[in-house]
């Protein structure tokens, strides 16, 4: 009797999973997917989210996954569907973002004879991938259940790393695509709804030589500074900790979640652009903590003269100045914890050190909140400010790439209890929409809240697509500034390099599109902010009336810029360098 081998493989991996702890699965329509899709939609241990575009299918497992920290199943059919993943899958390999993805094929005769639908698939996302595997089409044969159960075991093992990151299943199915009702091929697992395969990886701790290293560069180098990026691994106690008893300052993107504290420095990228200031506190070693952080006013006065303790637990190279004299690979919370302990009472911290970084924080936070405090319409950096300050404890707040993130990291002072998310491993603004409707759909007991552009929302707009159908919490504050605002920081902005109209056509983009109208074609509840003071109860009010709602606040690109420079003046002006 012939037994029904392609929908007994489909559930087998899909138990498989479920027994290995993944509880999502994003998904795009199609037919050579539907015997993957079925099982996941018949096994109750997992969600099914439905999107008719396979790249805001990509940025709503992103979400999930960066959320969760499960790896989600991420599923396509054949073809240019598969191709639409891609930014997604790059975005999970740079970013260590666990993600499996899978994308049905038409089987080994349908490929090379003019089948439609049908391209090469296998090596499609080429090393991107952590694992990439195709068990070609199902089979009744002796021991294949054995052979199901360890690709799907090991699916999750590979996403989940070190370091995380993408898995590609390719899957070639045969037809008949729906269950036959046929005997199906018999695939048992373990008993008690074990995985086939458990995987522990131990973490990294810091061996002695690391510990004494850093133990060293406290006692020996009393100025010394902490830099932290997105994935710096550490808990925001331990930084503070740290922090207070080496007097080293915390200069931490909020992306680190470690911008806390009273060491944190959060005006960073205004004073470092004052030259004097830059120059007369150069550290003498650094430590960093995950990536970069966003601006490059920081990037760019650290160079490779200044010692730097570069610490990866993934054995990765975040590392683009090229500036890191030493890279550790461990358990950065480890580390920094078992560091506090072997100084104990350290009084070698130069407390002149300490002061001077914490005044000049004090004096460019003061002008800062003084000159955004003073603009009464709309100015992007407040409304980045503002968005971080109303809050409420708990929260997550998701950041587009281009000026948000960098209005966040340049504006937004030290706070605790708040989760930064972005997309940074490849800094882009694809699926950025679904991205957060995915955070959100991880995070029923939170308040989600995202910061992003209006290029950035057109880009992703098929994201809102059945989003207030989908049962999740999520604010969009939208800055609409008819256009790409970045581009105006950027010297392409500059008269003597291009002509205006020409500037506009290529880099300002103007789009002209009333997003209130496109809000309202998706039965999203917009409300539109005219003065800087309402940005705030407006946001406050979004999030108490739940759903998908979007916040939108209309600035202009070219004032936004000299209010950038303006108080960029202000802080030299109060540092004490006039005209820098």
């Amino acid at each position: 009797m012939r037994r029904d081998a392609t929908t007994a493989f489909a559930r087998t991996l899909v138990d498989e999973w479920a027994r290995a702890g993944v509880t999502d699965a994003a998904l795009a329509p199609g037919s050579r997917s539907t015997p993957l899709a079925l099982a996941l939609a018949r096994d109750e241990r997992c969600r099914v989210h439905v999107h008719i575009d396979e790249r805001s299918a990509g940025g709503f497992a992103l979400g999930l996954a960066r959320a969760s920290g499960r790896p989600p199943i991420l599923l396509c059919t054949s073809g240019t569907a598969a191709a639409l993943l891609h930014a997604a899958v790059l975005e999970a390999h740079h970013g260590r973002v666990p993600l499996i993805v899978c994308t049905a094929d038409r089987p080994p005769e349908l490929h090379d004879v003019g089948a439609g639908q049908t391209v090469q698939q296998q090596g499609l996302y080429g090393d991107a991938v952590r694992w990439a595997h195709d068990p070609g089409p199902p089979e009744d044969r002796p021991g294949v259940g054995a052979e199901w159960r360890h690709v799907g075991a090991r699916s999750v093992a590979e996403a989940a790393g070190p370091p995380a990151g993408p898995v590609h299943l390719n899957l070639p199915f045969r037809e008949p695509l729906v269950p036959t009702g046929a005997p199906l091929v018999d695939a048992p697992g373990r008993p008690g709804d074990a995985p086939w395969v458990r995987t522990h990886v131990p973490a990294r701790p810091p061996d002695a030589a690391a510990i004494a290293g850093l133990v060293r560069a406290v006692r020996t180098h009393p100025r010394g500074i902490v830099v932290a990026g997105w994935g710096a691994g550490v808990s925001p106690s331990t930084a503070v900790r740290f922090a207070a008893l080496t007097g080293w300052p915390l200069l931490a993107d909020p992306l680190s979640g470690l911008r806390t504290g009273p060491d944190a420095v959060s005006t960073y990228e205004a004073i470092l652009r004052v030259p004097a200031f830059a120059a007369g506190h150069l550290p003498e070693i650094v430590l960093r903590l995950g990536a970069p952080a966003t601006g490059k006013s920081l990037a760019g006065w650290l160079d490779a003269e200044v010692p730097t303790l570069l610490v990866d637990p993934d054995d990765g190279w975040l590392e683009p100045g090229r500036t890191a004299s030493t890279r550790l690979v461990c358990d950065p919370e480890a580390l920094l914890a078992i560091t506090i302990d072997a100084i104990g009472d350290h009084h070698g911290a130069d407390h002149g050190w300490r002061s001077a970084w914490r005044t000049a924080e004090r004096r460019a936070r003061s002008v800062i909140d003084a000159g955004c405090d003073a603009e009464t319409e709309p100015f992007e950096g407040r409304i980045a400010r503002d968005v971080v300050a109303c809050l409420p404890d708990g929260a997550t707040l998701v950041v587009a790439s281009s000026m948000p993130v960098r209005d966040v990291e340049s504006f937004a002072a030290p706070r605790a209890n708040v989760r930064f998310l972005a997309n940074r491993g490849t800094n882009g603004i694809d699926g950025f929409v679904s991205t957060v409707l995915g955070v959100a759909a991880a995070s029923p007991d939170a308040p989600v809240v995202a910061l992003l552009g209006d290029l950035c929302l057109l880009h992703d707009v098929n994201g809102l697509v059945g989003a207030v159908r989908r049962g999740v919490d999520a604010v969009l504050v939208v800055i609409d500034n008819d256009g790409g605002g970045i581009f105006s920081f950027l010297p392409q902005a500059s008269p003597d390099a291009v002509a205006l109209d020409d500037f506009e056509m290529l880099f300002g983009t103007p789009h002209g599109v009333d997003l209130t109208r496109v809000a309202a074609i998706h039965d999203v509840p917009c409300a539109v902010v005219g003065w800087a003071d309402d940005l705030a109860p407006t946001v406050a009010a979004a999030i108490d009336a739940g759903g998908v709602r979007m916040v939108l606040v209309r600035t202009d690109r070219a004032t936004n810029v000299a209010k950038h420079r303006a108080l960029w003046g202000a802080v030299a002006e109060a540092l004490g360098s006039p005209g820098a």
